[in-house]
């Protein structure tokens, strides 16, 4: 037999006697806390107990594989990583099942079988702690002895102590997901959960995983990253990956200890880590802390759509009374917003004989009928790219190239005032004797915001008062407009009619009507 078959052999066999003690310790304390318990106890700790039996014969038969070289310790740190895995599941069961017992059943036990049962325990997490001080042995000189890890069990005996003194206050519970494909590590994690009120499902496989996450929503899962059909680092990468499941935190739970492993997941989304065997004291603490954090980033979303919203509508209101330019320049932080026009078209449309409607009219109804009229005419405006600047009493004031300048703005003003004659002809459901006289007028002018606390975009100048008398001493159905409208519009303007008549604060001109 070659040296190095016979040194893997010996060091083989070191671990093995290394683990054999605590192992055998384990399955002996067992059986008779067993056959103390089938004497006389209560049937639900047999139950569990009998699995912690199952688990101790499987880390019993390991250490055999072990002793007789079926397991190859110098394979590489695949081997390791799956020899740490296959040491920690029979142990994960162990430690799980018996802490259940001691927490559901302690006052039911005799004094001797809890005695045992602390001891099963005491043994589990000295082995636990040996587990990758053995495996190293693979790289070290096999006449190397294997020490105790000091770090482990001062750890263990600050784990204990937090135990002891957990609170009892109010913590945050949930719907929880777990993905292992060991049925053992996925019930006592369930239990242990639902204990502390959250509510559990289970999931042997990926697949499982995701028909049960298609039926269900979740505010957590615990994914094990060592699953035969895909692994939890590829499953993380789908989930995180769906917008239906990317927001859902993942904690990721392993008998890998390794530092890689640990930042791929995290890097993949992973919200935590967990180490098996899972402590208790530590699942519980980082589901609540992961479940709080969830509950904070729902809210968070909340509050920003909540927010999203209000700011919608108040921009909805904005855009009621000003023109998107004009916002836009406001929200770019121009304090005095002021331009001048040097080609646009100021459109006036009033109704004709309102004023004896008013008095012949219940006001409740009057108004209700200047809503359906005016949003008819706002309507209109934005089908034909025009701006209303206001309404004054029953006349609807709008212009074509403000704020934004087009070389049409004449051929716009006028297609909008035939639309308005044309919904007016039509009835709208409102009185049938009401009609519309409009005017237009085209040339210069200024625009610009005015006021602090209510904001007005309005225009000024000549243009607007000509366009204002064109309209008032205009005729019912029609469009008067001028001689400069008429000249913007050419070959569109259709027949006119002239007409030479005096103007207050203008003089004699000469206006056109058309239909």
């Amino acid at each position: 037999m070659s040296t190095g078959r016979i040194g893997t052999l010996a060091l083989a066999t070191r671990v093995a006697q290394k683990i054999a003690g605590p192992a055998e310790a384990i399955l002996g304390y067992q059986t008779l806390i067993l056959e103390e318990l089938r004497q006389s106890g209560p049937a639900e700790a047999r139950e569990d107990l009998e699995k912690v039996l199952g688990a101790a014969r499987a880390l019993q038969q390991l250490v055999h594989a072990i002793l007789r070289g079926e397991v190859d310790l110098g394979g590489g740190e695949e081997t390791e990583a799956r020899l740490r895995h296959d040491l920690r599941t029979p142990i994960n069961a162990i430690l799980g099942y018996s802490e259940m017992v001691l927490e559901d059943f302690a006052a039911d036990l005799g004094d001797t079988a809890c005695a045992d049962i602390n001891t099963v325990l005491s043994e589990a997490r000295r082995l636990l702690a040996q587990i990758e001080t053995l495996v190293d042995m693979s790289r070290a000189d096999p006449g190397a002895e294997i020490g105790e890890d000091s770090d482990t069990r001062l750890a263990e005996d600050l784990e204990r102590t937090l135990r002891k003194s957990a609170s009892s206050e109010a913590r945050e519970t949930g719907r929880i997901l777990i993905v292992d494909d060991e049925p053992a590590n996925r019930e006592i994690l369930a239990r242990q959960l639902r204990r502390k009120g959250h509510v559990v499902r289970t999931a042997g496989s990926a697949r499982d995983a995701f028909e049960t996450l298609a039926e269900e929503r979740f505010d957590l899962a615990l994914v094990d990253i060592l699953m035969p059909d895909m692994n939890g680092i590829e499953l993380l990468g789908l989930l995180k990956g769906d917008a239906t499941w990317r927001d859902m935190p993942v904690v990721m739970i392993s008998g890998l200890n390794e530092t890689a492993a640990i930042v791929k997941c995290i890097a993949a989304g992973a919200e935590d880590y967990l180490p098996k065997p899972v402590d208790p004291v530590l699942l519980h603490a980082r589901v609540e802390a992961c479940l709080e954090r969830f509950r904070l980033r729902e809210r968070e979303k909340e509050f920003t759509a909540r927010i999203q919203h209000e700011k919608d509508r108040a921009d909805a209101l904005l855009h009621a009374v000003l023109p998107a330019p004009v916002i836009r320049r406001l929200n770019d932080g121009e304090a005095q917003i002021a331009d001048r026009f040097d080609d646009v078209s100021i459109i006036f449309a009033d109704i004709v004989d309102f004023t004896p409607l008013v008095a012949r009219t219940d006001p409740s109804m009057l108004l209700q009928q200047l809503a359906v009229l005016f949003s008819e005419f706002d309507d209109l405006a934005e089908k034909h790219g025009i701006d209303k600047i206001k309404t004054i009493g029953d006349a609807y004031m709008a212009a074509a190239g403000v704020p934004d300048p087009r070389p049409d703005h004449a051929r716009a003003a006028i297609a909008f005032s035939r639309d308005l004659i044309r919904s007016m002809a039509s009835g709208l459901g409102l009185d049938p004797d009401l009609k519309v006289r409009v005017g237009v007028h085209s040339g210069p002018v200024v625009a610009g915001l005015i006021g602090r606390k209510r904001f007005v975009y309005d225009v000024w100048g000549e243009t607007v008062n000509l366009a204002s008398r064109l309209e008032t001493t205009g005729m019912a159905g029609r469009i008067q407009i001028s001689g400069q409208t008429l000249r913007a519009l050419g070959e569109d303007a259709g027949p006119a009619h002239a007409r030479d008549h005096e103007v207050k604060g203008i003089g004699l001109i000469t206006t056109y009507l058309i239909d």
